[in-house]
């Protein structure tokens, strides 16, 4: 989870960069992660979260829209990201409201921490987390979709294309189903085999 006592905010954005450097082994220096294209999506939230606990919403949230225009990374203003928080690459991330994100997280593109739908949100008492609680270590593969108000706990690995709807416990993986490979000259498909292989891809 978030850790409690924050550093300052320059310490943890100088944190953030460093992580750039630690986990992308594109990156050469701290000169080059400057360029890291979801790092200002990062900083941006950092400072428009600031502004969001201080009750300068409209502000955040047009920070936030700048971010997302220039960067493909939407982060509302009031999700919590901890510590050393890597997100890889960046294109169409994104972060709900509620969401919780923990120190050391690694989030690759096209991941969503989003809620299950307005249907069900509305109902919900003012104040209850819709998004997920995502622990520390956690890894979100590419295309990785966690909906609702789930705890996804501590150093549990969520693999690309995977859809999560439940609870995992720590240092779980929860896998999506891989391509199957048909060598040349197979027989066709039946029609429940097609349906299983067209909707591995995991987008609903």
């Amino acid at each position: 989870m978030p850790e409690r006592e924050q550093p300052g905010l320059l310490r943890t954005m100088r944190e953030d960069l460093g992580v750039v450097v630690e986990r992308d082994p594109s990156v050469r220096n701290r000169r080059e992660a400057l360029l890291h294209p979801a790092l200002p999506a990062l900083w941006t939230h950092r400072v428009a979260h600031r502004l969001h606990r201080r009750g300068r919403r409209l502000t955040a949230r047009l920070l936030a829209r700048a971010a997302r225009r220039a960067t493909g990374v939407e982060i509302h203003p009031g999700a919590e990201l901890g510590r050393r928080v890597f997100i890889d690459h960046g294109a169409a991330v994104v972060i709900g409201e509620t969401a919780q994100v923990g120190a050391d997280v690694t989030i690759y593109h096209q991941v969503t921490l989003g809620a299950v739908g307005w249907w069900t949100d509305v109902r919900r008492p003012a104040g209850e987390r819709r998004h997920p609680r995502v622990g520390d270590g956690v890894v979100l593969g590419t295309g990785a979709t966690v909906l609702g108000p789930v705890t996804v706990a501590d150093h549990a690995v969520v693999g690309a294309q995977a859809l999560v709807v439940r609870d995992v416990p720590a240092y779980a993986k929860v896998l999506a189903p891989t391509a199957r490979v048909r060598p040349a000259g197979s027989p066709p498909l039946l029609d429940e085999d097609l349906f299983a292989a067209t909707a591995s891809a995991g987008s609903w």
